[in-house]
C-alpha cells in the first residue's frame, strides 16, 4: 500500500484572483477503505453556525461556512460532491450529469477541531461513493455573509475564459483538472466496484 499524501492549496478566487489569507490546504490519502480527505483552513466564523447536529447531514450546507471537493468520472460526468463545515455538519451528493443530484445525505466518518482563527477536519469517503473511474477533481471554499461573501477555487476558471456578469458556478466540470488516483495507491491499483453507483445504472 503506497502512503504518499496529495497536498492541494486553494489559493485562488473562483475568477483567478490570489486569496487574501492563508490558502485552504486538503490533503488527500489513503486509508483501508478508501480516501482520507483532511482540511486545514481559516477559521472565519461567518456566517454562523447551521442549526444541524454536528455529524450529521446537513442540507443546504453551501449556504454556510465550508469547503467542497468534488471527485468526476470524465467518461460519464458521474462526481461526488463532499461539503465539509468547521462546524461539524457534512453533505454528500452523487451526481449523475451536470447538476443532476440522485442520491444525497450520504454518511460520513468526519471529525473536526477548530480554535478561534483555524479548523482542521478530516473526512473518511469510502470507495463505494467514488464514481467508477474517477479521474478528475476540484476543490472550493466558501465564506462570508451578504456581498462579502467570498467563492475561492483549486482550479478557477481561467481569467480569459470569464464572461461579463458570470457568477461563480462550481460545476463548471471543464474546468476541472487530473486526479491520478494511482500516485497515491500504487501502479498496480484498480478502482474497487462500487455497489451504489452499480444499482443507479443498472
Amino acid at each position: 500500500m503506497q502512503n504518499t499524501k496529495m497536498e492541494l492549496r486553494i489559493e485562488h478566487t473562483w475568477d483567478g484572483l490570489p486569496v487574501s489569507h492563508d490558502p485552504v490546504t486538503i490533503a488527500l490519502k489513503s486509508y483501508d477503505a478508501g480516501l482520507l480527505m483532511q482540511v486545514s483552513a481559516p477559521f472565519f466564523n461567518d456566517p454562523p453556525a447551521p442549526l444541524g447536529e454536528p455529524g450529521k447531514p446537513f442540507r443546504k450546507l453551501w449556504d454556510y461556512e465550508v469547503v467542497e471537493a468534488f471527485f468526476l468520472s470524465d467518461r460519464s460526468e458521474q462526481y461526488l460532491e463532499v461539503e465539509l463545515c468547521p462546524h461539524g455538519q457534512h453533505l454528500l451528493l452523487l451526481l449523475s450529469g451536470k447538476r443532476r443530484v440522485w442520491k444525497e445525505e450520504l454518511p460520513l466518518e468526519f471529525d473536526v477541531t477548530r480554535t478561534e482563527t483555524k479548523w482542521e477536519g478530516t473526512a473518511h469517503l469510502p470507495w463505494n461513493y467514488f464514481p467508477p473511474g474517477t479521474s478528475k477533481f476540484n476543490a472550493y471554499a466558501i465564506y462570508g455573509s451578504g456581498e462579502h461573501r467570498k467563492y475561492e477555487a483549486l482550479y478557477p476558471v481561467p481569467r480569459h475564459k470569464l464572461q461579463e456578469g458570470q457568477k461563480p458556478d462550481f460545476h463548471r466540470l471543464e474546468f476541472f483538472q487530473e486526479l491520478n488516483l494511482k500516485e497515491l495507491m500504487g501502479e498496480d491499483w484498480k478502482q474497487p466496484e462500487s455497489h451504489l453507483w452499480k444499482s443507479h445504472t443498472e
